[in-house]
This record gives structure tokens, sequence and C-alpha cells, in this order.
């Protein structure tokens, strides 16, 4: 089934995936695609029967990141609400009472990749290459979810650089847990499947709760800190107009 044209969603027993469905523009999230993928998020979190939930990403990349197609038309404000509904979609999914799963390939950037590093479960299909380019323009997100990952060191070089970081590096530094053959994928995501349904459904979401406690501080303290960091950044007035002039600085790069 649909959840609009922008977001695919299909259910088997236990596993709902979401796909990003604007391969045009690269799966970058629109205001309406968060939208989508949050409504989407909350349901799967209200339903007791879900044990796997599956990201993907349509055509040659998983997500570019945040939709900024349409700067001319946004403000400071506008800006400021949409980072925040993506930083509340982001906790969504890390705190998610079952498996995630983020399938990336081709490019997997800034707020992309920070869908990605908020999943249990994070795959390249044959290459990836990921990059974390908003501290470029100002922005604080995603940046604990990150250094929880890789640590701290790497998660500073990471952002503070705003290179690429190729399927190796994001391999060997804990942003991806494995890599998968897109022609295995079929396969291998069964296994994860038949591990998760193995234990009955609320053994399954207690494990994950005491997991995700002994990843970082968790809870709505750890949430609102997060969210402040960003609220933080982005409040500063000016960030349409950083956002313009880091967007400028990249086409003559």
């Amino acid at each position: 089934m649909s959840t609009g044209d922008e977001l695919l969603c299909s259910r088997e027993p236990g596993l709902v995936h979401l796909q990003l469905n604007r391969p045009e523009k690269g799966n970058a999230l629109s205001a309406s695609l968060v939208q989508a993928l949050t409504d989407a998020v909350e349901s799967a979190c209200g339903d007791p029967d879900v044990r796997l939930l599956v990201f993907s990403g349509a055509g040659r990349h998983f997500c570019t990141g945040f939709d900024l197609s349409d700067l001319a038309h946004e403000t400071d404000d506008s800006l400021l609400a949409r980072f925040t509904r993506v930083e509340l979609l982001l906790q969504a999914v890390d705190a998610a009472p079952f498996a995630t799963l983020a399938l990336a390939h081709g490019r997997t950037m800034g707020a992309g990749a920070d869908l990605f590093a908020a999943c249990a479960e994070r795959w390249i299909v044959d290459e990836a290459s990921f990059s974390f380019p908003g501290a470029g323009f100002g922005l604080v997100l995603g940046t604990a979810r990150l250094a929880a990952l890789v640590g701290a060191a790497r998660a500073a070089q990471w952002i503070e650089g705003g290179g690429v970081i190729d399927a190796e590096q994001a391999l060997a530094g804990g942003l991806a847990t494995r890599r998968v053959a897109a022609t295995a994928l079929d396969a291998e995501r069964a296994q994860l499947q038949a591990r998760v349904n193995r234990l009955e459904a609320h053994t399954q979401r207690a494990i994950r709760a005491a997991i995700s406690a002994g990843r970082r501080p968790r809870g709505p303290a750890g949430d609102a800190e997060d969210l402040a960091r960003l609220v933080r950044s982005a409040a500063r007035p000016g960030l349409r107009d950083r956002v313009a002039a880091y967007r400028a600085a990249q086409r003559k790069a």
C-alpha cells in the first residue's frame, strides 16, 4: 500500500517496509515526506505485531538529505520548523520498540545519513557514500546519535570536516553494521526477520528497550537535550541566508 506518492509502505506479517519514493530528487526529505514518514513510524510503533521496520530509497540514492529546492520560498522560521520535525522523526525511529533496518545505497547525506544512523541495523547495499554537511550552515542535527555509534573523535572529524565517507570507512567506523550484495538482500533480510520473530513480541520489545537504555542517555531528558541543541543552532537569525551561502559555495566547489 502507499501513504502517498512520496512514500511507499508495504506490509508483511511482522514487517513494515517504508520506501522513500522521490527518485528524481534523490529522495530528499520534503516537508510532506517527513510528515508521511512520521505518521508511518508512529503507526508502526502503535502496532504490537510489528517486529521489523525497514527503510529504503527508490532510484539511485537512499536519501540525499533535507530538500532545499524551494529555498526562495522558505523563511528562517519555516526552516526551523522543518528541521525540528526531522529531529522528532529521528527520535521516534531511534526509540522504536522493535528492530529497525536502513538500507543505504548511492548517496546518503545530511538528514538521510541521520535517518540511517538512527536505525539499529544499518546495511550498505552494494555501494554507498555518506556525508554530514549540516554543520556547514550552522546546524546541529543527529550529532549525539552519530557520536554514540562511531565515537566522539570520529564524529567530530566527519561532521566538522564535511567530507565524503565511503563504504569502507562507514563499516570500519561503526556507522554501517554490514555490507550486503543486492542479489543477496532478500535472503539476508529474511534471516534478520526470522531472528526478531523468534521471541514473543512483548519480550522483543523489552529487550529493545533495555539495549537502547544502555547506548546513551534515553528518555525525555536525552531527547529534549538533542532537540534543544538543534533549536539553538537553527534559531540563530539568518538560517536561510546561511543555507543559501552554503549551497552557492558547494556549487562552485
